[in-house]
């Protein structure tokens, strides 16, 4: 008897632990690979087959990434298509690939339900921990793309004892977990569109890092955790997305190693940076720390900050990152980089402690004008004619914000409800 992809399989495969019952395999996902080209990704049982995936009519090679173990007892199997595939099927159902255009895009972060040891989000009720909600009202806007810009996982401690909001919470880097955390409610907006996916600090070797290299990251053959992957360029029809991994740069530190190795992946990255590029970085490279702790002045990410200064092509136009929970964009003027910050995709926000007023000076970079609002939602952003056009819609599907971007300009308004 052959697997149905989503939900049916074997009576025999039941046996498995409950962590990986056949009934609670997600579907499969397509995303961005690091080579350009679209990942076709998919869970199935330890000892079952890689479902039939075809591009375009024709099969292609499907085969194991990772092996099972206690941790992961599931199978991840990837199938590699050019990214010029129009249609793509696993098991003969759809999924979704790249259109010709791009003319919507769905911007989201911090996703994930956080128990760690300083706070402990209500994970059992979608009242509080809003990333299904936000999946699934984003899926409804039909993107032809979806960007994550990192941290997936954040239940990495138990469940306080009688704390009823996470009771019976999984905690750790497992599949269990990952499942909780990101598969079950992304659901609906992975079938909508493929991912462009981020590595956030989350997903360091210490947090999240093992699942994230076996279940995401966009590397051929990167199954063991590393502490920094390559980086590498998208070409998505008229976009340039600058990818690269700073889940293990630090924010109030420069550390002499990481330094030297960020500032030879950004000249590398940079060096031959196309008019109209955007860095895709999960610490925001000119941010102010926001959230009850924050100090006037005070910035994140010193060793990118430190690393970039002196490499910034006049063809980079923005940076995108989340890493702060909430909603931002920095506006610095013709002469630098706007930063537009989303990370208000689940986890506890993060208040706007540190107004963003033009004159204040973040790093080298002087504000010309900023906005930032603290509450949970995504960014949906519209091609113009001219360049692109955001909304920031709230959980309740109203609209938060609307953003102009053009080039290095970022105008973003709050909406008066």
């Amino acid at each position: 008897m052959v697997c149905v992809w989503r939900l049916f399989c074997c009576l025999a495969l039941l046996a498995l632990p409950s962590a990986a019952h056949a009934a609670d395999l997600p579907n499969a996902w397509v995303e961005l690979a690091a080579d350009g080209g679209l990942d076709v990704r998919a869970v199935t049982m330890p000892d079952a087959s890689c479902p039939k995936v075809a591009a375009d009519g024709a099969a292609l090679a499907g085969r194991p990434r990772g092996t099972p173990d206690g941790a992961y007892p599931i199978q991840v199997c990837i199938a590699h298509a050019p990214a010029t595939t129009r249609s793509l099927t696993v098991d003969g159902l759809a999924v979704p690939a790249l259109p010709r255009s791009i003319k919507r895009i769905v911007v989201i972060g911090g996703t994930g339900c956080r128990l760690d040891n300083d706070r402990a989000q209500d994970c059992n009720n979608p009242e509080k921990w809003r990333f299904a909600t936000v999946a699934r009202l984003a899926a409804a806007r039909h993107p032809d793309l979806v960007i994550h810009l990192g941290d997936y996982y954040y239940r990495e401690s138990p469940c306080p004892s009688g704390q009823s909001g996470c009771a019976g919470s999984p905690h750790g880097d497992n599949w269990a977990v990952w499942q909780k955390d990101f598969f079950d409610p992304a659901a609906p907006l992975l079938a909508a569109a493929p991912w462009v996916l981020v590595r956030g600090n989350h997903e360091a070797c210490d947090r999240g890092g093992h699942g994230w290299f076996r279940l995401l990251d966009p590397h051929p053959d990167a199954i063991d955790c590393i502490a920094t992957t390559p980086p590498y360029t998208l070409h998505i029809d008229s976009l340039h997305l600058l990818m690269l991994d700073g889940a293990d740069a630090d924010d109030d530190t420069t550390d002499a190693a990481k330094l030297t190795l960020y500032r030879g992946q950004l000249q590398s990255l940079l060096g031959n940076a196309p008019a109209h590029s955007w860095l895709l970085t999960h610490r925001p490279v000119w941010a102010l720390v926001q959230g009850a702790d924050a100090k006037p002045g005070q910035t994140l990410n010193a060793t990118e900050q430190a690393a970039i200064r002196d490499l910034v092509p006049p063809g980079l136009d923005m940076v995108l990152s989340s890493h702060v929970h909430g909603f931002a964009s920095y506006d610095f003027g013709a002469g630098h980089p706007a930063q537009l910050i989303v990370g208000e995709g689940g986890d506890s926000n993060d208040a706007v402690a540190q107004p963003l007023k033009a004159g204040t000076v973040v790093d080298e970079a002087t504000l010309r004008r900023g906005f930032g609002i603290a509450d949970y939602g995504y960014l949906l952003l519209h091609r113009t004619g001219a360049g692109w056009s955001g909304t920031v819609y709230a959980v309740t599907d109203q609209v938060l914000a609307h953003c102009i971007l053009h080039g290095r300009a970022v105008t973003c308004r709050a909406v008066t409800q």
